[in-house]
């Protein structure tokens, strides 16, 4: 493996382009989503970090970028600030749902309405294209081309400062419109009097469900005042229930002497570790259950081969740092053990400042037990625990908000939360986001004009190449090539990845 002084090792990209649109998993569309597409083949996770900071998320080993204001259905990057989470009443009724079923052995009978975390992201996110080559890149030995590499700026370790947009507009519900329907005609009915109509002196009658969802929003806006977001809704003075924190609420919901036992365990993507090797047939054979009971898919699509290259190939080099977590920054899979056997498990990403949900698969038989819900719990409060160890990791990634498919809302639940504007790569309150989604699909979340990307791309002669196993500035690849042609696509990509990641990732030539 190639070796970086400063780092522990290269990060090693093919870059694809993104000219063509593939079919949408959300919305059906045959031709219209677009996305710019890299396969990886090892990347540092401080790499990593700075990548899903610009709107990239990755596949497996292949990494991409939906291109926002082209796709059908644009995918924000989301954030939770987990050290300021508080579950909604809607999160501690999961947890209350988890806590009877274990404790008294009994399973609900309403079906789960919520989203698993990114359960379409299989479908929605793109394949790599099929000349990608899977196979590890050779790069053992390094010339002395390598002293042309100019020096690089010291990284920034810093998160970008979340951006105070311009004075808020109102409030707007994320509940679709026909709940905002003021009252049924029976209510109606109860509340006038024959022959006069309305009683012009009595408030408006509301739905119960209207006004639950009006004291929660209060309430979110109480804690988002704590995070100095400019208020929208006057907030009533917190409660006693609302300082409890997340840690607490679970711990309730996992009772002693009760008829079942719930251990999560959390596993290194790795086939050397004893717990992931012996764990690994249950884990294909569930992935292959869920594919096939809750998408739909043929044996086939969810094959020992598609579980691997999706769930357990990641181009993360595992690595450790003295300020950094105990477990150490990679690929994990968090498993649900319900007594003797595996009923989902999260697959996850350990990165320098955050924990990243990369997919979740459970048991069909426990689908009325939230379990997506659950597990983001559980891994938000696993990033708080992570963050004791090491203070920078204090956020928890959700992947993609899609404000315009409905069932992909439910990430804006979790809060305090933001997304990442498309143009600056600022982190913005998705209070401040909704609002501006509402009215376009496509939005650059940051208001303030002047803004720019702090990481635009200045000199593209500055990407780093990696050409015939040898490391070198583009600069210095084109006069080996005698005037490359592919200059456009490089350019291309250095815009896409920013200055400073041209500067640490080696773009692979053949």
């Amino acid at each position: 493996m190639l070796k970086m002084a400063g780092n522990n090792s290269y990060t090693i990209v093919e870059y694809f382009g993104g000219d063509s649109g593939y079919r949408c998993g959300y919305c059906k569309n045959d031709e219209g989503n677009f996305s710019h597409g890299m396969w990886s083949h090892t990347m540092t996770v401080q790499d990593y970090q700075d990548l899903i900071d610009r709107g990239w998320r990755r596949s497996g080993k292949y990494v991409y970028k939906p291109t926002l204001n082209k796709t059908c259905c644009p995918q924000y990057t989301i954030r939770c600030h987990a050290t300021k989470f508080q579950p909604s009443k809607s999160h501690k009724k999961v947890l209350k749902k988890i806590s009877k079923f274990i404790s008294k052995g009994e399973m609900p009978k309403d079906q789960d309405n919520g989203e698993p975390m990114d359960a379409v992201c299989d479908q929605a996110g793109p394949r790599e294209p099929s000349k990608a080559c899977h196979s590890d890149v050779k790069c053992a030995a390094i010339t002395d081309i390598q002293k042309e590499l100019p020096e690089c700026p010291a990284i920034t370790e810093g998160q970008k400062e979340v951006v105070d947009a311009a004075p808020a507009a109102p409030a707007v519900s994320e509940m679709s419109r026909k709940d905002r329907v003021s009252v049924s005609d029976e209510r109606t009915a109860t509340a006038t009097k024959p022959g006069i109509g309305a009683d012009p002196a009595r408030p408006p009658c509301r739905k119960a469900k209207d006004l639950r969802k009006e004291r929660r929003l209060q309430k979110d806006q109480i804690r988002q005042n704590a995070d100095g977001v400019p208020s929208i809704v006057s907030p009533s003075p917190p409660t006693a229930a609302q300082t409890k924190p997340l840690e607490d609420f679970i711990n309730e919901s996992l009772p002693d002497n009760s008829s079942h036992c719930l251990e999560v365990r959390l596993v290194p993507v790795n086939f050397e570790d004893p717990q992931f090797a012996a764990s690994y047939q249950q884990s294909v054979a569930l992935y292959a259950r869920y594919q096939m009971a809750i998408h739909g898919d043929d044996l086939s699509a969810c094959s020992e081969s598609e579980f691997r290259r999706f769930l357990c190939d990641s181009p993360l080099e595992a690595e450790h740092s003295p300020d950094g977590p105990e477990e150490g920054y990679g690929s994990f899979h968090q498993q649900y053990w319900l007594d003797d056997r595996i009923v989902a498990v999260g697959v996850i990403d350990i990165l320098p400042t955050c924990v990243s949900s990369v997919y979740l698969y459970y048991h069909p038989d426990f689908s009325s037990l939230s379990l997506g819900s659950y597990s983001a719990l559980r891994e938000l409060a696993f990033t708080r625990q992570l963050q004791k160890q090491s203070p920078k990791l204090c956020y928890y990634y959700l992947g993609f908000y899609i404000h315009s498919c409905p069932k992909m809302r439910y990430k804006g639940q979790y809060r305090p939360s933001d997304l990442v504007c498309p143009e600056t790569y600022a982190w913005v309150p998705i209070e401040q986001c909704v609002p501006m989604l509402e009215n376009s699909r496509y939005a650059r979340f940051n208001q303030d004009p002047d803004a720019g990307d702090p990481r635009v791309l200045k000199d593209v002669g500055r990407a780093l190449v990696l050409y015939r196993r040898a490391v070198m500035p583009y600069a210095a690849y084109s006069r080996k090539r005698k005037g490359s042609s592919d200059e456009a696509e490089v350019q291309q990509y250095g815009g896409l990845v920013g200055q400073d990641c041209i500067e640490r990732i080696l773009l692979y030539r053949t």
